[in-house]
């Protein structure tokens, strides 16, 4: 079989920043081993597939590891194929997913994703899992994921995980870390992802993580929109509004690739 892939950089206003992902459109689902198989070769943090159903798609994402739940960056990289490429006329593209219907729209030049909220709860410290962040941050919190708070930029910024370490720590939970503080000059806040359980040591930019800090600054800074700025190396900008029970975030995408895949 062959198909058409296409590699997008998500939350990217030009190629080489954001976080790549690739997008494969299909007319019928292959084996899951498959589409496993082909995440690994893209070796791409996400991969992923859609297949007509009803008014929209079913929308499946893979890491070079497994297959999750939600993700948002990729989600993003798959509207944008749609909307750009692929003739998508409406203005609204609705996605069913593991975790529900994931609406998409555009807002100017933006894309704009609706998304369930993780609103995190207090968690006992874990020092096992700081001391593998190579931090201390001043607050623990978790939803499927823990999230780390601390007071400066400077200090996310500086972590430097023992990624072994901290994915044994993370793995009898299945999770993946967030670090965050406030951001400065226009950013509200700032945030690193850490997913070594999931294949993924650091993401370059994460969605699905900010259905999670998105509410904890908007309660802790008392606002409903924020500028959010991923820190990793290639870094991303997410324009997000807190919607009681959904997040909205915003963003852009860049094209770096068309190609035909066999399998």
């Amino acid at each position: 079989m062959k198909a058409a892939l296409y590699q997008v950089d998500a939350f990217a206003d030009r190629v080489f920043e954001g976080n790549p992902a690739a997008v494969v459109p299909l007319d019928s689902w292959p084996a899951d081993a498959v589409m496993q198989a082909i995440a690994a070769e893209n070796n791409l943090a996400e991969t992923a597939f859609i297949v007509p159903e009803g008014e929209g798609y079913r929308l499946r994402w893979f890491t070079p590891a497994v297959e999750v739940d939600l993700c948002g960056h990729a989600t993003l990289a798959t509207a944008h194929v749609l909307f750009t490429h692929l003739g998508h006329a409406a203005p609204e593209i609705r996605f069913e997913t593991r975790s529900g219907t994931l609406a998409v729209k555009r807002e100017g030049d933006l894309l704009s994703m609706d998304f369930p909220a993780a609103k995190p709860k207090p968690y006992p410290a874990p020092d096992a899992i700081a001391g593998a962040l190579g931090g201390k941050p001043l607050v623990w919190l978790k939803t499927n994921n823990l999230m780390a708070v601390f007071g400066s930029e400077a200090e996310v910024a500086a972590l430097a995980p023992d990624f072994s370490l901290l994915g044994r720590s993370l793995a009898p939970m299945n999770a993946g870390l967030i670090a965050t503080a406030p951001g400065s000059g226009g950013i509200d806040f700032v945030s690193r992802f850490f997913a070594p359980v999931h294949g993924i040591d650091e993401d370059p930019v994460t969605g699905s993580a900010h259905c999670t800090s998105v509410p904890y600054w908007a309660k802790k800074l008392g606002k409903s929109d924020l500028v959010a700025r991923q820190i990793s190396k290639r870094g991303g900008t997410l324009w997000c509004s807190d919607a009681g029970e959904r997040v909205i975030m915003r963003g852009r995408c860049a094209d770096y690739m068309k190609a035909e895949i066999s399998f």
